[in-house]
């Protein structure tokens, strides 16, 4: 009896187990024969895959934010393959997490796109969101490679059992890869039967879907010689989002607040929860451990640290600190500075991120905060970015934004539109403010074209342009022969 296996290049994936809503048996442990018959089996399918996608936040954080210096070293000290990224010294032995995690997540999106248009379901409108999804994660996941590596293997289909001439494969053209998912895309968005979100946010939706559109567009439209037909079609996408069921919170705290999970300007997050998931990484690592707080603290510190049970290896860059004015409500929502006063000298210790900062459980903290995907502060600036990219006024999105930012205090921030070059500068340095230490920076930077010019371990390598992508780790080469290194590595 033939059993479902993930293999990709000779590498079999052992598949978790998830809790609770998202718990799925191991697929590779299920024949053919008793699966992918019933509408359950595909709802199992479905939650297995997000369960495995959930497994690749820190990753996400690691390439999406990491090597734009956001943040970096804290007062413990940090692991060898943490400061490769963040000093952007890495090669080819470097111990970076590889793309395997990824491709786990494609091979449930494939294993659904395969098996579930063959079983009954008693709506096919739920058939359908079930395929919408499978596609949207596989767009997703390949747009993620796509940004970090370049050119990479393309599969399309389930790998069930072992076949050397299917495992061994080449990487595809990147130009390749960006046309597959904006295929999957559009097959999503004709999947989806509303534009209704679920409960929670954390499942993709049609809204969801039209941002990733958005976001692929904006890239290949600055980035790979899409021009204004990709922008446009990045800002119809984005546009959108305008017209479903998401606002911007008047609190920018509360977005991120473990007491408002799903909330409405959420369009898609990952779920965490007690019982039911690891913490949230690394952002726990942002936080300090209680053997790294200073006796010397005042009463005000002491209560925002307690509960200890971070690790203290990451924090705030100052370069980033000094980004923020005090009257931006986005400064203190995101990080904290820490301050110890030995012989009564007020003094810099470290800085925290507090954007996500977790919750209390008897009397310990835990990161059991929902990732937030996309969010509707997000594509504000996304649609600003697209018009001023196609020579139209962004005012209206950026001032959106800064209105809540700075509240009573709003006029002396108000934006003008200026030159193309001037208001890229502008957009740029608000979503540097508005999504700080979201997992974004890096990608906003690259799409941008100012890695080189604003990251302090770039400025003077300018002329090693290769290292906007990542290096394929050995420990992939040696399992995937056909696949080869990234060029200057």
């Amino acid at each position: 009896m033939k059993k479902l296996t993930i293999s990709l290049t000779g590498f079999f994936f052992l598949l978790v187990s998830c809790k609770k809503d998202l718990d799925l048996a191991p697929i590779s442990d299920i024949s053919n024969a008793s699966y992918w018959k019933t509408e359950n089996d595909a709802t199992g399918g479905l939650y297995g895959m997000y369960g495995r996608f959930r497994d690749q936040g820190q990753n996400l954080y690691y390439w999406g934010e990491l090597r734009s210096q956001t943040t970096g070293n804290g007062v413990a000290g940090n692991n060898q393959y943490e400061l490769e990224m963040y000093y952007n010294t890495l090669n080819s032995g470097s111990a970076l997490p590889t793309w395997q995690g990824l491709y786990a997540v494609v091979h449930d999106a494939n294993l659904l796109l395969k098996f579930v248009p063959e079983i009954p379901f008693i709506s096919e409108q739920n058939k359908n969101n079930v395929l919408a999804q499978a596609h949207t994660m596989r767009a997703y996941c390949y747009f993620v490679m796509v940004k970090t590596w370049g050119d990479v293997v393309l599969i399309d289909e389930p790998m069930l059992g072992f076949d050397p001439i299917k495992v061994q494969r080449p990487r595809t053209p990147k130009a390749a890869v960006l046309a597959f998912i904006k295929k999957d895309l559009e097959e999503a968005l004709a999947l989806y039967p509303n534009n209704n979100y679920s409960t929670g946010r954390y499942i993709f939706s049609k809204p969801a879907a039209n941002v990733l559109k958005g976001d692929v567009y904006l890239w290949t439209g600055k980035r790979e010689g899409g021009g204004n037909a990709d922008v446009t079609t990045a800002l119809t996408a984005l546009t959108e989002i305008t017209k479903t069921d998401v606002t911007l919170l008047t609190n920018y705290a509360g977005i991120f607040d473990f007491a408002n999970k799903g909330n409405k300007e959420v369009i898609f997050a990952i779920r965490h929860a007690e019982f039911e998931s690891g913490e949230l990484q690394p952002y726990q690592h942002m936080w300090l451990y209680p053997a790294y707080i200073p006796a010397t603290i005042d009463d005000a510190t002491k209560e925002l640290l307690k509960g200890g049970n971070g690790n203290s290896v990451l924090e705030v860059e100052p370069h980033i600190q000094a980004q923020f004015t005090t009257d931006d409500a986005r400064r203190d929502a995101s990080f904290r500075v820490i301050y110890s006063y030995p012989n009564g000298v007020k003094t810099f210790y470290s800085s925290i991120i507090y954007k996500y900062h977790g919750t209390l459980i008897g009397g310990l903290r835990y990161w059991y905060d929902d990732r937030v995907m996309y969010r509707y502060g997000d594509v504000l600036l996304m649609i600003a970015e697209a018009k001023n990219a196609l020579a139209q006024n962004p005012a209206t999105e950026i001032n959106m934004v800064r209105q809540r930012a700075y509240g009573a205090n709003f006029a002396a921030h108000q934006f003008v539109n200026g030159t193309k070059e001037t208001n890229d500068q502008a957009i740029l340095k608000e979503k540097l403010l508005e999504t700080a230490f979201e997992g974004k920076y890096w990608w906003d930077l690259l799409r941008f074209g100012k890695a080189f010019e604003l990251v302090p371990s770039l400025k003077t390598r300018a002329d090693k342009p290769y290292l906007e992508l990542f290096p394929i780790v050995l420990s992939t080469l040696s399992i995937e022969p056909s696949v080869k290194q990234n060029a200057g590595y």
